[in-house]
């Protein structure tokens, strides 16, 4: 359940920034009146999200179990590689975000409502979709009842409440360290979805090695014991993977979460006065020497306080 909640607060949270971003240009240039094409654009890709969900969930029921565990195999190492994908972006293009977004929007405006339409609902669909196949393979590798899609949902919420903190400037948080701590824990899950999609294949007889045990630790850690579950549920452990499970989690666990934790310009020499900062210190002082007119954006490394107290020239949310 911890491993879904976590998914739907770092995916959640991602698409609400994304709103607020949006809300807060459109009020900040005087567009208010264009909100209603805005949230319509937002409604339609939550809709489209949870079609998505939908269709993974019920439409393979009439299947064959090895045309299940082959589509469901391979669907798992699909939303691994979007996840990991997402992290990465995330990481390297967060400060930028804003103006970005700030750059689709003014293009859009001048399009007409149908573009605006059209901008929220890739802005936000992509998310989306991304977080409606990931749960999806994590709940399945789970395999715990309905409590791996509540987790998921309850963190979808705490998302949607504290993007709306983040817009009324009752919160602030640093967004840069949450990304990073969020997003090492999230390769860490993937790790394990990918191990589990690797299991399907096996299971479907399109990946051999099924009897191939790395080890069985069956009677240490029952898999029906509490510890057991929530091993499971938190990071999809397996007491008797096989031998690919195991060499396919190793082989993307390390290097990835090694890549993703490595500072900002890890291997770059600059050559610069005495005292010059290290590239991670100045990826962590990015954002806060004009902190104070940052808004609900990504750019930086906190969401500040822009709604009822910036004055109108900054760039903060303006509530």
């Amino acid at each position: 359940m911890f491993s879904n909640y976590l998914i739907g607060l770092r995916e959640g949270l991602e698409a609400s920034l994304v709103v607020c971003i949006l809300v807060a240009y459109l009020v900040k240039t005087g567009h208010k009146g264009r909100l209603p094409a805005l949230w319509a654009g937002v409604g339609i890709a939550c809709a489209l999200s949870l079609g998505f969900g939908a269709v993974l969930t019920w439409g393979t029921h009439e299947l064959t179990f090895k045309a299940q565990e082959l589509i469901g195999g391979s669907l798992s190492i699909i939303s691994v590689g979007l996840v990991t994908w997402m992290v990465f972006w995330m990481k390297r293009t967060a400060r930028h975000l804003k103006a970005e977004l700030h750059g689709k929007l003014d293009a859009a405006l001048a399009m007409g409502t149908g573009a605006l339409v059209a901008t929220a609902f890739l802005a936000v669909g992509r998310e989306g979709i991304e977080t409606s196949l990931f749960v999806w393979g994590s709940v399945r590798a789970a395999g715990d009842g309905n409590a791996p899609l509540t987790g998921a949902l309850l963190g979808i919420a705490s998302a949607v409440v504290l993007g709306w903190l983040f817009y009324r400037g009752a919160l602030k948080i640093n967004l840069a360290k949450f990304f990073t701590w969020t997003g090492g824990m999230l390769v860490v899950v993937a790790a394990g979805v990918l191990a589990y999609g690797v299991h399907d294949l096996q299971e479907a007889d399109f990946v051999g090695g099924l009897q191939d045990k790395a080890f069985d630790i069956s009677a240490t850690i029952p898999p029906d014991s509490w510890y057991g579950t929530l091993l499971k549920g938190t990071f999809n452990f397996q007491p008797d993977p096989t031998v690919l499970q195991v060499t396919v989690w190793a082989l993307y666990l390390v290097p990835a979460l090694a890549l993703f934790l490595a500072p900002v310009g890890f291997g770059r020499r600059s050559v610069g006065a005495k005292g010059q900062k290290s590239s991670h210190e100045q990826a962590e002082a990015v954002g806060g020497h004009d902190g104070g007119t940052d808004g609900a954006g990504v750019d930086g490394e906190r969401v500040h306080d822009g709604a009822g107290r910036g004055n109108p020239g900054t760039d903060g949310v303006q509530g």
